[in-house]
């Protein structure tokens, strides 16, 4: 083999190994399941039937298979929800009510360009992380707290505080 063939041979595999690469990380970063995992309690029925249950469509964005069971994803992870996390107890972080459902807005895990939110009293207990800058958090808990007003209630977190 002449060295302009090894040469010619040496650049076409860099360029086949390149374009595999970059093919199998672009299918890693659009991974709806990337970085996530399924919460402890996430086989409850009542998870279960949340995930079942969950809209195709979601403040504009489109609901991905993630594999994970008690975890949804709408978007490029714009919105997630795992259910089964742990139900907050006492806190003196904000707490609001939409249409009946208790939710607790977790600063410490929020950002601001990402909150975190968690039912509050019922089991198990399901959080939501928002984008906030791609997705209004407002509008989403509202249309996701159908979904979990079945989740039996055991407190308010407004009588918490």
């Amino acid at each position: 083999m002449t060295r302009l063939s090894r040469l010619t041979l040496a650049a076409v595999c860099g360029i086949v190994v390149l374009a595999v690469g970059g093919a199998v990380t672009t299918h890693l970063l659009d991974d709806p399941a990337r970085g996530l995992t399924a919460a402890a309690g996430a086989g409850d029925t009542h998870c279960r039937e949340v995930t079942r249950k969950a809209p195709g469509l979601l403040a504009g964005k489109e609901r991905r298979s993630v594999g994970l069971e008690g975890v949804v994803v709408w978007g490029s992870q714009q919105v997630i929800l795992r259910c089964g996390v742990n139900s907050p107890g006492a806190t003196k972080d904000p707490c609001f009510e939409a249409n009946g459902v208790d939710w607790v807005i977790d600063e410490r895990q929020s950002t601001p360009d990402r909150k975190v939110i968690v039912t509050f009293g019922r089991t198990p207990a399901t959080q939501v992380a928002i984008r906030a800058r791609e997705v209004r958090a407002d509008e989403a808990i509202v249309e996701l707290s159908h979904l979990v007003a079945g989740v039996p209630k055991s407190g308010r977190c407004l009588d918490a505080q």
